[in-house]
């Protein structure tokens, strides 16, 4: 499937943050063709070399976009990182448009033995503008963990959140300070396949492993890696971030560098209904 492919899947890494070397090295490169053209004015052809980098890192953005797209589409729209991942792409946007009207104006004087001033003025605030989009792809990547892992997964990863509230709950599905939430959608579940939840604001992952349901915390215990975005094996879940391992019988720590035991909730069937069996004053969870 194309989408995967450009999500790096087939290759167990992601597309995007390879590509996007090629266009940063290729702006860097013809800015400094730029300031040697300055330096070194008998130097022939620096102008014309640093116009064709730029072609040629233009090109390579416009590439790299592609996958960086496919990336953007799927990062949830509840997710606070979907505001950071709008300010890169039109910063990126921003920055290809500005080299797209750079060669424009280069191309008349690429015979020039230095660079003149406007086209330099234009890289100089492209290469600013690339700084900026970089540091947000790094917060991406670094604090959102947007990305990390996705190619280790071999499931479906989950594409909402499905929201329930205890209140209002009939009768039977009461019992003291203990609440059973019905989960419709986990009877569509495949094995090893995971779904998520929030009830009363506590955000849970489900996961179906041999015939079973599982409920834990959805937020890895070492940086909030989200679980339900993890891979199996056996009944160990592997956060995709940073592969601490969880049992989500237990809770317990399997493998670092997650110090922390995951929280569970049991999950059992009722009227014929999956439900999670919920404290009605939840201690906070996630």
């Amino acid at each position: 499937m194309l989408k995967d492919f450009l999500e790096g899947k087939p290759l167990r890494h992601p597309i995007h943050p390879m590509l996007v070397h090629f266009p940063i090295g290729l702006f860097v490169l013809s800015l400094l063709l730029d300031l040697a053209s300055l330096a070194f004015a008998n130097a022939p052809s620096l102008v014309r070399d640093s116009f064709y980098a730029m072609l040629l890192g233009v090109t390579t953005a416009l590439i790299a976009a592609v996958p960086g797209f496919v990336d953007y589409t799927n990062i949830r729209s509840d997710h606070p990182a979907k505001r950071t991942a709008t300010a890169h792409m039109i910063l990126n946007l921003i920055v290809v448009a500005l080299y797209g009207i750079n060669l424009g104006v280069r191309s008349s004087s690429l015979a020039d033995p230095r660079i003149s001033l406007l086209p330099l003025v234009l890289s100089l605030v492209g290469i600013a503008l690339l700084s900026a989009s970089g540091y947000l792809g790094g917060r991406l990547v670094y604090d959102d963990g947007i990305g990390v892992g996705r190619h280790k997964r071999r499931t479906p990863t989950p594409e909402t959140t499905f929201h329930f509230s205890t209140a209002n709950l009939p009768e039977n599905q009461e019992s003291g300070d203990i609440v059973f939430v019905p989960v419709p959608a986990a009877e569509r579940l495949g094995d090893n396949e995971t779904l998520r939840v929030e009830i009363d604001g506590q955000v849970l992952a489900i996961a179906k492993i041999d015939n079973n349901f599982y409920a834990f915390q959805e937020f890895c215990t070492h940086r909030y890696g989200p679980l339900s975005e993890g891979s199996f094996k056996d009944f160990n879940v592997q956060c995709p971030w940073h592969n601490s391992c969880f049992d989500i019988r237990t809770g317990k720590v399997t493998q670092g560098p997650a110090k922390v035991d995951l929280k569970t909730l049991r999950v059992e069937l009722r009227d014929g209904k999956i439900c999670v069996r919920f404290p009605r004053q939840a201690e906070k969870i996630s």
